[in-house]
């Protein structure tokens, strides 16, 4: 892919099984991957090759994931560089503390191949502005959402939503796997109103869940939400 020829990715993971699996999947999309054992490692080669992207398992010797992102995120020069968390942990705490350190994303194992690329391309497609919007029209797996008519198709099938449901969805899809905090969608969608609360969100989003389905908009506990499409 001409799109990933220059970017680097730095993999950090002291399993060489889970290293060996990402790398070989992330090379076959032409991205230049470079590998790290531990957080410590991770801190020493993210200098050396500034990667476009890092993926931290969390529990590893040496210094674990959230560590590392703390110390890098307070460095010039991963400023804008993507963190996302790799890790077999499910609990509401881990992913919580990943985000309060500077992660972008959180990618639970076991690693499923596609999945991860296409998260990952979805990532890397935030800084390249190469996502598919034109004239207004946002095309995400079988939704196309044209901000122009505030309509929405899916399958070909059109699906009407409230200005708000649809502004709501087309912030979340405007950025596949970016997490939005309540806070965020609050200014983004209700501005200063002083009438909207968090329930608001709640229950706007169930509404976009039943008119789409459960599959595209998934919550981050504790920190807010975001827009998934995986075939």
């Amino acid at each position: 892919m001409s799109t990933t020829a220059k970017q680097k990715i730095l993999i950090v993971d002291d399993e060489p099984d889970i290293l060996e699996l990402i790398e070989y999947n992330l090379k076959k999309e032409g991205y230049q991957v470079h590998l790290a054992h531990n957080g410590q490692e991770a801190v020493a080669e993210a200098k050396k090759v500034l990667p476009d992207l890092i993926v931290l398992d969390i529990m590893m010797p040496k210094m674990d994931g959230i560590e590392a992102c703390r110390i890098m995120r307070t460095m010039p020069e991963f400023k804008n560089t993507f963190m996302v968390f790799l890790t077999a942990r499910s609990e509401e705490y881990s992913e919580i503390a990943g985000f309060n350190v500077g992660a972008d994303d959180y990618i639970a194992k076991p690693i499923k191949p596609r999945a991860l690329v296409s998260r990952i391309n979805a990532i890397l497609r935030r800084n390249t502005g190469t996502d598919e919007v034109s004239d207004n029209k946002l095309e995400v797996g079988d939704l196309v959402i044209d901000r122009e008519s505030y309509l929405v198709y899916q399958n070909g099938a059109k699906v009407v939503l409230a200005k708000k449901e649809f502004e709501l969805l087309y912030l979340l899809a405007s950025k596949p796997g970016k997490v939005y905090t309540r806070e965020v969608i609050l200014k983004n969608i209700w501005e200063d109103s002083v009438v909207v609360t968090n329930r608001t969100i709640d229950v706007h989003i169930r509404k976009l869940r039943e008119k789409l389905g459960e599959m595209y908009v998934s919550t981050v506990k504790g920190v807010g939400y975001k827009f998934e499409y995986t075939n």
